[in-house]
């Protein structure tokens, strides 16, 4: 469904599924729990699928105003999977509601803290900024792969989870493994 109202966002599913895997892999995760991260993890930004058009597909930077309604899709997307039976809903439920969270509680939606945050979305959080910043987007050019390594060192402990943040830099090789595997569609 998301990928269907955010056409760029395809192959950064792909990758930021296999990524995430590839964290709990490295943090020592059951294998279940990989998988089961492995599935779950393309529902991170599910609820954007009740930001209007105008927000969600805007050229430039939003706005405060713009910005504030965009955050609500971390809810939304808690609330369209929530109460489900299935492991793999559940799961991704949690992710979205925590995805955007920061280690030092300065993120949304409720500025949840450190371990507060449940792991799946620490490690998401690693991935799909990742991800996202290696990415060209309308409103940015994508970074280097360096800056974007960097821009992980540097938030780990307040932005991200430390041990996230290693175990993904930790498996470099690997992580371009994936980034070369899922690549856009020219």
């Amino acid at each position: 469904a998301a990928e269907y109202r955010d056409p760029e966002t395809g192959a950064h599913i792909l990758r930021m599924a296999h990524y995430s895997q590839l964290i709990a892999r490295h943090l020592g995760l059951p294998v279940h729990d990989q998988e089961l991260l492995l599935e779950a993890a393309p529902m991170h930004d599910i609820g954007k699928v009740g930001i209007s058009d105008n927000i969600l597909l805007k050229p430039g930077r939003l706005d405060a105003e713009e910005f504030a309604l965009m955050k609500q899709h971390a809810v939304y997307g808690y609330e369209l999977l929530q109460g489900s039976s299935s492991r793999v809903l559940q799961a991704g439920a949690e992710i979205a509601l925590g995805h955007h969270e920061k280690f030092d509680g300065s993120g949304y939606p409720s500025g949840a803290k450190g371990a507060d945050i449940p792991l799946f979305s620490r490690i998401v959080a690693v991935a799909d900024v990742f991800d996202a910043l290696t990415s060209e987007r309308p409103y940015k050019k994508a970074w280097t792969l360096e800056a974007a390594a960097d821009f992980l060192r540097r938030g780990a402990g307040s932005h991200f989870d430390p041990d996230c943040v290693q175990a993904f830099l930790g498996a470099w090789g690997e992580a371009m493994a994936i980034r070369a595997r899922y690549q856009e569609d020219e």
